[in-house]
């Protein structure tokens, strides 16, 4: 068998224990890195865990579990998926960061992997998985890393709760079923869905604004019946260089909450382009969470019609 051992680093502007921090806890992921989705915990103890990532390779949106060993003393991380899925027949790695100084660190990604069968072909795509995936996952980390570091204030999450006097699974299903928005949703103009794997759906759809101009966003969404759907959206709006977001459905005594959370990270970049040479972070802040509220709260009250005429 041939098992092929690679390895990537960067130098980061950043102590290296916030490095570290940044990179154990897991539910920073979609926010560091381009290619996850979501990441979740199957089991936890004490330096060790089980984590299942939901992540694009080469364009394709897939899933996996980990074990992962942490660290802190030696500021290492080491993973071995549990499950590949194919061409990868297995996959390990170690994170390591080295302080440069106390205000910088060198950050080593080291991977050794092998190939279903040996195949020559399901190798060099792995080689190419491992290589863009590594370089886009060391420049983010890098980026959002020293970004963190500069500035909380462009960071920011939000979220709107309706109350639902009917199921969760029914206000779950209308949010599932995103491939009939286009008949649902006023706001919706038209809608590309797929979900090749079961729980994991891309979904590309044209927004109408309230001046009748449509934009078109990409999302991949990861749905556990009938509780949560969490997504990643891939096409960015100018003033967004982050967006991530949740939709939660919890029964209690007053039928269901169903909640729809986002976290963004602002472009500032294009803040004056957009709205104007005078333009602030807070009008920017301002303006991108009244649009993402504006739209979450149209599809919370019609999945709320829809789970209330289903009782």
């Amino acid at each position: 068998m041939t098992t092929r051992q690679v390895e990537h680093s960067i130098t980061v502007e950043a102590p290296a224990a916030a490095v570290y921090r940044l990179l154990a806890e897991v539910e920073n992921w979609p926010r560091i890195f381009p290619p996850t989705i979501h990441v979740d915990h199957v089991e936890r103890g004490s330096g060790e865990e089980r984590i299942r990532i939901w992540a694009t390779a080469n364009g394709e949106a897939k899933n996996w579990t980990s074990r992962r060993t942490l660290d802190p003393e030696n500021l290492r991380i080491t993973f071995r998926q549990d499950v590949s899925t194919p061409p990868v027949a297995a996959m390990g790695g170690t994170w390591i960061i080295e302080p440069l100084s106390g205000t910088s660190s060198r950050v080593r990604l080291l991977h050794d992997y092998r190939a279903v069968d040996d195949d020559p072909e399901g190798l060099s795509w792995i080689d190419r998985a491992v290589d863009s995936n590594s370089r886009s996952e060391l420049a983010a980390l890098k980026t959002n890393v020293e970004l963190a570091h500069a500035s909380e204030e462009i960071t920011f999450s939000f979220e709107d709760t309706v109350r639902i006097a009917g199921a969760a699974k029914d206000a779950y299903d209308f949010i599932n079923e995103a491939s009939l928005w286009v008949e649902r949703l006023p706001h919706v103009a038209s809608v590309r869905f797929a979900e090749d794997t079961p729980g994991l759906q891309t979904l590309e759809m044209d927004t109408r604004a309230k001046d009748g101009s449509t934009h078109t966003t990409k999302s991949y969404r990861v749905v556990f019946p009938h509780h949560r759907i969490a997504y990643k959206q891939v096409t960015l709006p100018a003033l967004m260089t982050l967006h991530t977001g949740c939709w939660t459905f919890t029964e209690n005594a007053d039928g269901v909450a169903a909640t729809s959370q986002h976290t963004v990270v602002l472009n500032t970049a294009n803040i004056a382009a957009v709205l104007g040479p005078d333009a602030t972070v807070a009008d920017a802040r301002a303006y991108v969470h009244g649009a993402l509220s504006t739209n979450s709260r149209a599809t919370l009250g019609h999945a709320k019609a829809y789970a209330e005429n289903k009782r």
